[in-house]
């Protein structure tokens, strides 16, 4: 790879772009002949005005969001979202899903703020699998229904968009721009930028305006999605710089087009489940039908193998791939930036380790 970069498993913060890259190189010091840096501007100049109307607009193409809807770049993570949600629009009770670590922190913040229904629960199975939705336990009077789109840690991924009446808000944080959405389907969606989007600092809401229309009026003003909304994401003073750096990587998905990376996405992942599923060295505990194109774990047979394979597949120049912590084992995360060499690198690698072990 260029400048000897290594190939970045990491589940977040993850590998950026090479190309976006270099353009944030070549604008760092001097933006467009400004004279300053991006991080140098003032969020209500006409420069960063510019950048951050670009960002959203090609989020809005590249995505199809119709006007129905705000596309807000806010602070705090997909974590401060799962209270703010809560609080917003949580009224008598919501339904929550329960697919791993991320939806399961989601239920716990919600149920400081009100009345929480676990309408489905894969933690009996250790969230290598999501039950079918035609056996949720869903509620009429629900406020909304939230599940995690992806699971980063577990590596399950939902399929299908769940089909109920109950307004949908969902967590993209692991899987937003990794294929095509209908955004149409969803009361909210959200995720934090340091997988697919850009640098950790920004999350992106995309909120239907009705839907804001019903969060409660009696909140500080800066938790209040309306605020935000209505000052066009600048109430206060936004993460400029991965702001920046999101609208590049908006510009860069544009030029491939969303069905094309989803081709590129399943392509990658089933080059690496294609091998896993045929060695006795390697397994990997997801269902298949519900198996992430995003974060793939896998155990090795022998787990006293675990620190030489992270040893040397480092030396090889693939980083980041030990597992979490609550999981064990490896987990490789071949997000949008991760090319298909990069995929092809890992597996030969791992064809090569399975050899000499």
């Amino acid at each position: 790879m260029a400048d000897q970069r290594k190939y970045n498993f990491s589940a977040g913060p993850s590998q950026l772009p090479l190309e976006v890259l270099k353009k944030v190189q070549e604008d760092l010091l001097n933006w467009q002949g400004c004279g300053s840096s991006v991080m140098e501007l003032s969020h209500r100049g006409a420069e960063f005005t510019k950048i951050a109307k670009e960002a959203h607009d090609d989020l809005k193409e590249v995505l199809k969001v119709s006007d129905d809807y705000e596309i807000l770049f806010l602070q705090g993570g997909a974590s401060a979202q799962f209270a703010n949600i809560a609080l917003n629009f949580l009224d008598k009770s919501a339904d929550y899903v329960n697919t791993g670590q991320w939806s399961k922190k989601a239920i716990a913040e919600a149920k400081r703020i009100g009345e929480v229904n676990v309408i489905s629960d894969s933690q009996e199975n250790n969230y290598s699998s999501i039950e079918s939705v035609e056996n949720w336990k869903t509620d009429s009077n629900a406020s909304y229904l939230h599940y995690t789109s992806n699971e980063t840690i577990g590596g399950v991924q939902f399929k299908d968009v769940p089909n109920v009446s109950t307004p949908l808000v969902c967590d993209m944080s692991s899987d937003i721009l990794s294929k095509r959405i209908d955004i149409s389907k969803y009361a909210m969606i959200y995720a934090g930028a340091q997988k697919n989007i850009g640098p950790a600092g920004l999350t992106i809401a995309i909120v239907r305006k009705d839907f804001i229309a019903k969060g409660k009026e009696d909140l500080p003003a800066f938790y209040k999605y309306s605020t935000h909304a209505e000052a066009g994401s600048m109430y206060n003073t936004p993460p400029c710089f991965s702001w920046y750096v999101a609208g590049l990587v908006f510009k860069w998905l544009k030029n491939i087009g969303l069905e094309n990376m989803e081709k590129q996405n399943t392509e990658k992942s089933e080059k690496l489940y294609g091998f896993i599923d045929q060695s006795d060295f390697y397994s990997n505990p997801v269902d298949p039908k519900y198996r992430s194109q995003m974060n793939i774990p896998f155990i090795l047979a022998n787990s006293e193998l675990d620190s030489k394979f992270l040893e040397e597949s480092k030396e090889a120049g693939l980083i980041n791939l030990k597992g979490h912590r609550s999981v064990g084992g490896m987990r490789a995360s071949i997000y949008n930036a991760m090319p298909i060499e990069g995929v092809n690198a890992l597996v030969d690698f791992m064809k090569e380790f399975e050899n000499n072990n």
